[in-house]
């Protein structure tokens, strides 16, 4: 089958991840495909928690925490630019976040890893604050008796998640992408000028591949000498019904969303493949939701749903270039939302360019080898 004649790089997986670097290598002038699977495959992107979430990520991996915060940092440039491209606003609020302490226990753990990070980064990580009951009742009058503290970062934020989505979708209509639903990729075999793509519709030829396929990038990494590590981390959301504004900030378990709505999430699950939600974790998450913030009780839930993370062995994303096929790369990583400005900005440029860059090292899959054989 002979080489693509429209497009420079085949994109496989259509999610937020694949869709921020398929509008950003088009952006960057590359005639730019994606291969996506069924509208109802299992999609880490349905099942996300729309935060732009710094606070607490990198601990013991300072070159994570400055990446995630380098990417909060250029969100509101990135919404801008889908904007720009579209004419969706992504209800990007970056106001701020709290993690609430039910326990001085709690809250003594937060302010310990949050001072660790501090120190592992040379103090270039995301300001912080610790709080106590008092002072975050100063900043949210409604929180319930039982916080006796929290750990409140400005870096913080959060989106629309489900218009989000539809925005990168419409971003990449707008600059000539070949999106392709119902393209799921069986198998890569690798050609001496590129690669050959192969599923249930058939095979189609490219150059250059991106896999960005989420959980499935584990299967397809080693068919073009890759190594993509997963762990299996199933969460859990619940959302009331809408209300009025009480919450104007956002938290790692509780958000309200600009439509009204309120997201209780946070839970995991390791040890199973089972979609379905449990009553008893929607019961957990509930009840701390309601000691927080007593108000949610008034509130019906109409909805929950769970999912699986892209989560790799260390938590920790993975951008690499395969050594035996230059051709191919792969971008595996949990934060979707909080790293699409990154990845929209700053990856896909790299990868349009041919190589990525050293600052990048650290997020090579050659530390699972390491970790392996230790």
């Amino acid at each position: 089958m002979p080489l693509l004649d429209k497009s420079d790089i085949a994109v496989v997986g259509g999610g937020l991840v694949g869709a921020a670097l398929a509008w950003g290598l088009a952006r960057a002038g590359l005639k730019t495909m994606v291969l996506d699977g069924a509208d109802l495959d299992p999609r880490a992107s349905r099942a996300n928690f729309a935060l732009v979430w710094v606070q607490g990520k990198g601990l013991h991996a300072p070159h994570y925490a400055l990446w995630s915060k380098a990417s909060a940092e250029r969100w509101a440039a990135f919404a801008a630019a889908l904007a720009e491209d579209t004419g969706i606003d992504v209800a990007l609020s970056q106001r701020g976040a709290f993690s609430f302490a039910l326990s001085l226990g709690e809250l003594d753990g937060l302010a310990a890893e949050l001072e660790q990070i501090a120190i592992e980064t040379g103090g270039a990580a995301a300001p912080y604050e610790i709080l106590t009951a008092q002072e975050t009742r100063r900043h949210l009058p409604l929180v319930g008796p039982d916080v006796v503290g929290a750990a409140y970062s400005p870096a913080d934020g959060h989106v629309n998640s489900l218009r989000l989505f539809r925005a990168l979708h419409a971003a990449m209509r707008h600059r000539g992408v070949d999106y392709r639903s119902g393209h799921a990729v069986e198998r890569i075999e690798p050609q001496g000028n590129g690669f050959r793509l192969v599923g249930a519709y058939g095979a189609i030829a490219a150059r250059r591949i991106l896999l960005a396929a989420g959980t499935d990038n584990q299967r397809l990494a080693a068919m073009v000498g890759l190594h993509a590590p997963l762990k299996r981390s199933k969460g859990q959301i619940l959302v009331t019904e809408k209300c009025r504004p009480f919450f104007e900030y956002t938290s790692a378990t509780i958000r309200q969303t600009d439509e009204g709505g309120v997201m209780i999430g946070d839970s995991e699950e390791t040890h199973t493949s089972a979609i379905a939600t449990k009553q008893e974790i929607s019961a957990v998450l509930a009840n701390r939701a309601m000691r927080v913030f007593p108000c949610l009780a008034e509130l019906n839930v109409v909805r929950s749903w769970a999912g699986f993370r892209v989560k790799t062995q260390d938590g920790l994303p993975i951008y690499e270039q395969s050594a035996s096929h230059p051709g191919a790369f792969i971008v595996v990583c949990h934060s979707g939302v909080t790293l699409a400005a990154n990845h929209a900005l700053v990856v896909a440029p790299q990868i349009a360019a041919g190589t990525l860059s050293t600052d990048l090292a650290p997020f090579h899959s050659r530390r699972f080898h390491a970790s392996e054989n230790s």
